[in-house]
């Protein structure tokens, strides 16, 4: 096992300075836990089958006996771990460890280097690297007691000579010249902190020595946390933040976690709803219409929604609309028109900007809140700032007439579609651009919250997701909903963004599981095309959809599920538990 001497506990060495402990909640204690009493009798030595646990037969014993005494040693269970290194006859350290560990805490440096050298460690690399931690912290604890000489020495003729890392041994030799720079590079006059840096020492060096030879902190929760996070990652239903994982079943959601039901159907728009997206806090809903009016919609705390106000001015079909990072303002965008920004609360407009001849087509905020951008019919991008006044333009053919537009969250690129194909990410600092190539004619995407991904709609009723992180990597393709004739927009949501939404022709609300790419479920209700969606990003049981039938569907858990729901009709919406009228 690498140089552990497996022996058993009961034949360890008894040190003077007492029982050693072990590391304990991330922390190492004063002395390390040793032998154990040598009353029990010693146990058999296992053989054949008896090696491995488990039903499959992969999980060696004696791995599994030590990680679990690290783990009650880290829990606090000293007897208990003690008494399992007895009875089991496996020592969670060999006597060469604890030994070499004791020296450590009692600062023993010449002793320790040369215990080090006796565990038996392959790899002459690890062993220069440990000799020079333990050496420096000698040299710092000479400084400390004004044995500047032996500092000296110390670092000539032992750290020098291992040649590792040589920019880190000019620090120590500035600190022979500069008293002051120790503080800063790593020493300490106080006893008790000197009796920390030991311990933080011995952390250090457990890091760096093999597995085998000094179990890692933490080893059994991390695996255990490991087994958890891989179930919860195969559950294609898991959507809840209040669930939660136990270690007593394995772990699995049903598909009630997964938005599915009619809450409510909002009607007060009067012609084809186009476009939908959530506030950033998830209190607000607004959509826009062919009927040239966008509508703010308010999310209460139950989650009813209702209407706050009615935004009306544009003399065309209103396409677009982004909320200000703060949530505290409003973009609309007119069809090939001009973009209206509105106050949340009062439903004033505040500001209408225009570009003399041409249209504006989409629109967007910058990060900071303090400018707006937008697609013109020209193929161009403009900034402005909120007074109106153009901050900036990128001409060219960086978008398209009908287009989506996004930013990062850092601001630095802007993602735009230059050709039917292709998608332009513009790094406005670097000055680099990017491009993704499709197949197929591209109808719409959208960014996910990490700045990681991109959706993509295509004209052959395929939604595509690219990595943009680094270099463009297509990672998956979602099939299953109908396209032919209009623009359908699909979205991220649902908890860390595990599910892919999409609105589709036939009426029905397409979602898939992101990591699968399992369609989970095909939501009927609408009776016209179903243009977008849009998942609110705080709760991820709360799915809106923006329909050619001029509703708006509120979609969450069954009703018998939802906590301190009542049956009653909000404002100017229609209140449903079962998806029916």
């Amino acid at each position: 096992m690498g140089g552990v001497e497996d022996e058993p506990a009961s034949k360890r060495m008894k040190l003077a300075s007492g029982e050693l402990r072990g590391l304990s909640n991330g922390s190492l204690s004063e002395t390390i836990v040793g032998s154990s009493r040598d009353l029990m009798a010693r146990p058999l030595q296992f053989e054949g089958d008896e090696d491995v646990v488990g039903s499959r037969g992969v999980i060696k014993r004696v791995e599994f006996v030590r990680i679990i005494a690290k783990a009650l040693y880290s829990l606090g269970y000293k007897k208990s771990s003690a008494r399992l290194e007895e009875e089991s006859g496996i020592p969670l350290h060999s006597s060469t460890v604890n030994l070499f560990m004791q020296q450590i805490l009692d600062g023993s440096w010449d002793e320790s280097v040369a215990t080090l050298h006796s565990i038996g460690l392959k790899d002459e690399n690890i062993v220069k690297s440990a000799s020079f931690l333990i050496l420096e912290q000698k040299f710092f604890e000479l400084l400390d007691g004004e044995r500047i000489m032996d500092a000296l020495k110390t670092l000539r003729t032992e750290i020098a000579p291992l040649r590792v890392n040589n920019g880190r041994i000019r620090e120590l030799s500035s600190c022979i010249v500069s008293p002051s720079l120790r503080a800063s590079i790593g020493s300490s006059k106080q006893d008790n902190a000197r009796m920390k840096s030991r311990s933080k020492l011995l952390e250090e060096l457990q890091k760096l020595l093999p597995p085998t030879v000094i179990i890692p902190e933490r080893r059994l929760e991390h695996l255990v946390e490991q087994a958890l996070t891989l179930q919860r990652d195969a559950c294609i239903f898991h959507n809840s933040m209040d669930r939660e994982m136990s270690l007593y079943a394995d772990h699995h959601c049903g598909r009630d976690q997964i938005p599915s039901q009619t809450l409510q159907i909002l009607e007060a728009h009067t012609d084809e709803v186009w476009f939908l997206q959530f506030s950033h806090n998830g209190k607000y809903l607004a959509s826009s219409s062919s009927d040239q009016s966008a509508i703010i919609w308010e999310v209460d705390i139950n989650d009813g929604v209702t209407l706050k106000h009615r935004l009306s001015g544009h003399q065309k079909p209103v396409s677009s609309v982004s909320w200000s990072p703060d949530d505290q303002q409003l973009l609309t965008c007119g069809m090939e028109e001009a973009i209206r920004r509105w106050d949340v609360s009062s439903g004033e407009c505040l500001h209408v900007y225009e570009k003399a001849g041409l249209g504006l087509i989409s629109c967007g905020w910058f990060p900071d809140g303090k400018w707006i951008f937008s697609g013109v019919n020209d193929k161009s991008i403009c900034m402005w700032d909120l007074n109106g006044k153009e901050v900036e333009c990128w001409k060219g053919q960086r978008t398209m007439k009908i287009s989506d537009l996004e930013i990062t969250s850092d601001g630095k690129q802007i993602i735009s579609l230059c050709r039917e194909t292709a998608i332009l990410l513009h790094d406005r600092e670097a000055k680099i651009e990017r491009v993704i190539e499709e197949d197929q004619t591209i109808t719409s995407f959208s960014l996910s919250r990490d700045d990681r991904f991109l959706l993509v709609n295509l004209l052959n009723q395929e939604i595509h997701l690219w990595n943009i992180e680094g270099g463009i990597k297509l990672v998956a393709k979602y099939k299953g909903h109908k396209r032919a004739r209009f623009v359908i927009r699909s979205c991220f949501g649902g908890l860390e963004q595990a599910f892919i939404a999409s609105g589709s022709e036939d009426s029905q609300v397409y979602i898939w599981h992101r990591g699968s790419r399992e369609l989970i479920e095909a939501l009927p209700g609408h009776s016209g095309a179903v243009n977008c969606v849009s998942w609110n990003p705080k709760n991820p049981h709360i799915l809106a959809s923006a329909s050619d039938d001029r509703t708006i569907r509120i979609w969450g858990l069954n009703c018998l599920q939802m906590k301190h729901k009542s049956a009653h009709t909000y404002s100017n919406g229609n209140h449903y538990c079962n998806g029916r009228t």
